[in-house]
């Protein structure tokens, strides 16, 4: 039987305050996930696919109502060399509103961290976890060859609720609220980050698959106003083989 005694961070009322902990929230937790994928109009435009997700958590234990979703559309050019596929998603999670007693923050769990799937971006997704954000995401990948795959993506990531929590806390910071200093959660502008990310694949052998890529977030008003200054642009690479026995 899994178990898990995580907290779970609520919005100060209001939003003005620091956030408070509900202590073992996750104990009692409750959830439904629906899934979908389809190519709507058949062999007529075979290439051209929609996929949804959809996902609702209580907790009756802690008064918590939360929900989570994306919707996928995208088209692949199978008729040109390196068969372009073009994709657009949309995905979004629950923040806390602090204007009610309720908790309404999405527990992402765990998710696999590939922008491909879950990932909110990809160096944003280091700070942004699945809870209190939501994203458009443009996607463009090219197969140079049966073994290779290069991918180009662009997320424009921003929070839900303001002064609410988006990962779990730390970006309480003060700010100047009629003219008095106060403690806050979260963002007081919705726009976090833009991410570009390239990612290369390429097939090594049945085996053995070879990914490196590499990433620039470029924050978003919302990030400035944590730090109370233009923030720093974000930046990383990868390299990694995974061999399968």
């Amino acid at each position: 039987m899994l178990k898990s005694d995580s907290p779970y961070p609520k919005a100060a009322p209001g939003g003005i305050g620091v956030p408070t902990l509900v202590s073992n929230g996750r104990d009692g937790l409750n959830f439904v996930n629906l899934y979908g994928r389809a190519i709507p109009f058949g062999d007529s435009f075979e290439n051209f696919f929609v996929a949804g997700d959809f996902a609702y958590q209580w907790n009756e234990d802690i008064d918590m109502r939360a929900w989570g979703g994306r919707i996928q559309v995208g088209y692949t050019f199978a008729e040109y060399s390196w068969a372009p596929t073009i994709a657009y998603s949309y995905q979004t999670f629950s923040g806390d509103d602090p204007s009610t007693s309720r908790l309404e923050r999405f527990d992402p769990l765990y998710y696999e961290g590939s922008p491909s799937s879950w990932s909110t971006g990809s160096k944003s997704s280091m700070v942004f976890i699945n809870s209190n954000v939501n994203a458009h995401q443009l996607s463009l990948r090219v197969t140079p060859t049966e073994r290779d795959t290069l991918t180009l993506r662009y997320a424009y990531i921003s929070a839900n609720e303001l002064r609410s929590p988006i990962q779990f806390g730390q970006g309480t910071h003060l700010e100047i609220i009629n003219g008095v200093p106060n403690p806050v959660a979260g963002v007081s502008a919705k726009h976090l980050s833009d991410d570009i990310f390239l990612e290369y694949n390429r097939v090594l052998n049945p085996n053995t698959y070879l990914t490196a890529g590499f990433s620039v977030s470029f924050p978003g008003p919302g990030s400035d106003s944590v730090v109370n200054s233009n923030a720093p642009v974000w930046t990383g690479g990868f390299v990694n083989v995974v061999v399968n026995f």
